[in-house]
């Protein structure tokens, strides 16, 4: 951050030579303030969340990260009482990794509200901006199904509003942003670069694939899973159905997880590139963050991951059949274009 505003890309890159080269102002300027800001956090969370009931069954998995004890701190605060596993900090984590996009990390989770007979389960990422849903029956909403619940709360309050997701996001959530009178923008990936959009916007919700989910309606538009939590819970709190069946209407999709397949960070966006070539004179595309490529019945991703050496891939489509034939021919045209 500089200021308020993220600090990404190339002004990363200036900040690490300023650092090399030890290249800073003569004198100090700024000041050191330490604060204990658990108790603001708790009572501004506790006056905006309006809950309908209080008795809702559901679980939180800390993933042993940072967020565990104030989580349970803002839930108790406000009558709630969450089953806690691993709210405890231990930055050794012992039991799971700490990410809520990996099925199996989850897995103690499903167990739990499966078990226990629960309406929800979350479970937070080591610094807890990131959040991972369980449904009563024991399956993962991912990120962008969790948007279109969102959404829909939202655009009550909001009619109109602008909705921001990223290029791995269902086309179900885009349509039904749509559908529910909101404008919904397809944005690039990477936290950094959808609080930006969302201030360009002035969108009040924004979302990701990987659990990053931003409020600016009533908030201060950046990812907080606690905060996320609390808000699903709203709405939760507020009906008569359970999350999933309020879901039910989404038009059944087949989609791939994130794949990701190595390519050296010296040739990842070139491929990337001849792929937009390739497809370009023949399919409608998306090329704002790698090439999102539209299919009669479904669409594919292929973007270079601004973080490690590696393609990322992702597939949607109507049928299991239809989704296989686009996968299979997106892979292959990559592979022929990667050894090119």
């Amino acid at each position: 951050m500089v200021g308020k505003g993220s600090l990404f890309g190339e002004d990363i890159v200036e900040l690490k030579a300023t650092m090399e080269a030890e290249a800073f102002v003569d004198k100090p300027r700024g000041q050191l303030e330490h604060a204990d800001v658990e108790p603001a956090y708790v009572q501004r969370t506790v006056e905006d969340i309006d809950l309908g009931r209080t008795n809702i069954r559901f679980a939180v998995d800390g993933g042993n990260g940072a967020g565990g004890p104030l989580a349970l701190r803002t839930m108790h605060a406000l009558g709630l009482e969450p089953v806690a596993l691993l709210c405890e900090m231990d930055g050794t984590f012992p039991v799971h990794h700490a990410d809520p996009t990996e099925p199996e990390t989850l897995e103690m989770l499903r167990t739990e509200v499966l078990d226990g007979k629960l309406e929800l389960g979350f479970a937070y990422d080591g610094d807890a901006d990131r959040v991972g849903v369980i449904d009563a029956r024991g399956e993962i909403i991912w990120g962008d199904k969790l948007m279109i619940a969102l959404s829909r709360a939202l655009l009550e309050t909001h009619p109109g509003a602008t909705i921001i997701g990223e290029v791995k996001c269902s086309q179900t959530l885009y349509d039904d942003i749509a559908a529910h009178g909101g404008r919904g923008v397809l944005w690039k990936t990477g936290h950094s670069l959808i609080k930006t959009k969302m201030k360009e916007e002035k969108a009040l919700l924004a979302g990701e694939m990987s659990g990053h989910i931003f409020f600016a309606d009533r908030y201060y538009g950046f990812d907080d899973a606690i905060y996320a939590t609390l808000r699903i819970l709203e709405i939760v709190s507020r009906s008569d159905r359970p999350l999933h069946e309020m879901l039910q209407d989404v038009p059944e999709t087949y989609a791939t997880p994130e794949i990701r397949v190595e390519c050296d960070d010296a040739s990842k966006f070139g491929v990337v590139e001849r792929m937009l070539e390739h497809y370009r004179p023949t399919h409608s595309l998306v090329d704002i963050d790698g090439a999102r490529i539209q299919f009669d019945g479904g669409w594919a991703l292929v973007r270079a991951s601004n973080t490690q050496p590696v393609l990322v891939l992702r597939f949607e489509a109507d049928s299991e059949s239809r989704l296989k034939e686009i996968r299979d021919e997106v892979e292959s045209v990559l592979g022929r274009l990667r050894n090119s």
